[in-house]
């Protein structure tokens, strides 16, 4: 019983060394589609390669020296020559018609149900529905304590994100993947969907999924230092509770613009500014300038002590510089991604945490003024 345990173990006679070794056979019409014509095409090749092998090995072992053998006195063969065009031709026809048939449905993004605009960015994804008001950022939600090893790793380490993507079972959802700055990769292996984010490009993408369940996924693409931190999170739900959850979050979104506009002149505690400030910054912006604000020595400046973040004569420019990032850099422009409130509050907390102590507040109508220039 032993050794035949251990050989189910070598050869990975279960299903979880089969998605290791093997494509994924994923959960959508296409996915499987294009897993069937993986496997066709790859049992082909095993066979040409049996028979080519096979046929050579025999030749070597029949034909061999050691036996007497003479070598044949003919150049060339005209039927030789015919078999192995012809043969090989009729083989890639075969291959090509199920390939072709696969690559037309996965571009067919007619007569979509739901769109979804999908915009990649350093390091998080945009998510925008067409027919609704509602769009958010996803980013990763692994707490920085994994990554740094201090804390156990989650199952789903690398893979969590605040905020997934949620569409409806058995309609067909069309993706539209463009970028805000470099080159991502919007990859879903479940759904065969891997689409490039391309600057200043739309590709098109669609799935359409039957069974609710939770899928994930990651940038496929080197889009820098923390390329493997901008994971994919998808959640198909049933077509009456995916009503329900946009409809509930449209009405959440446009009473949070409509309540944002009434707090434009309420001034928030320095207390305040700071707890919503911390909270902010070490999801946003401590990946790159760091939890202790020292930044990457020649990649990002530090925040501690030195900059912007400590000279009141640029205290403005600290604002511009959060809300509209510095073209040309990594710095990204955060006037789209957060709230007033919440800009304000990781500007103020900018400058006076890690012993900066500027004593300088910034509200939410100072946002809105430089927004509104």
């Amino acid at each position: 019983m032993k050794p035949l345990l251990a050989l189910m173990a070598l050869f990975g006679f279960s299903a979880q060394a089969q998605n290791r070794l093997n494509l994924t056979e994923g959960v959508t019409d296409v996915s499987n589609r294009v897993y069937d014509l993986h496997m066709t095409i790859f049992y082909i090749c095993c066979v040409i390669g049996v028979i080519v092998f096979g046929l050579m090995f025999i030749s070597m072992i029949r034909h061999r020296k050691s036996k007497g053998r003479e070598p044949a006195k003919f150049h060339e063969s005209v039927k030789v020559e015919i078999a192995w065009t012809i043969i090989p031709f009729l083989i890639l026809v075969g291959m090509a018609i199920p390939a072709t048939s696969t690559l037309i449905a996965m571009e067919d993004t007619s007569d979509a149900d739901v769109t979804v605009q999908v915009t990649g960015s350093q390091w998080k994804w945009h998510y925008e529905y067409f027919e609704h008001e509602v769009e958010f950022f996803s980013r990763l939600a692994t707490q920085q304590e994994q990554i740094q090893n201090k804390f156990e790793k989650s199952e789903n380490y690398l893979l969590e994100v605040d905020n997934p993507l949620v569409v409806p079972t058995g309609k067909k959802v069309r993706f539209l993947v463009t970028s805000d700055d470099v080159i991502h990769s919007w990859w879903v292996p479940d759904f065969a969907v891997k689409k490039d984010a391309n600057p200043g490009f739309i590709n098109e993408a669609w799935t359409r999924i039957e069974e609710p369940g939770i899928y994930r996924g990651q940038c496929a693409e080197l889009c820098g230092k923390d390329h493997g931190f901008m994971p994919i999170v998808v959640i198909a739900k049933e077509p009456a509770e995916y009503q329900q959850w946009i409809e509930e979050t449209e009405a959440e979104q446009i009473a949070a613009k409509e309540r944002e506009q009434e707090l434009l002149d309420m001034e928030m505690s320095m207390d305040d500014l700071m707890a919503m400030g911390e909270k902010i910054y070490n999801s946003t912006c401590a990946a790159c300038h760091q939890a202790n604000g020292q930044g990457i020595p020649g990649t990002f400046p530090a925040l501690a002590g030195e900059g912007v973040s400590v000279d009141p004569d640029q205290r403005q420019q600290h604002i511009d510089i959060v809300v509209n990032g510095v073209q040309g850099t990594a710095m990204q422009a955060f006037g789209q991604q957060l709230s007033m409130q919440e800009l304000a509050a990781v500007i103020t907390y900018e400058r006076n945490a890690w012993g900066n102590d500027t004593g300088e507040t910034v509200q939410a109508a100072d946002i809105n003024e430089l927004m509104n220039q």
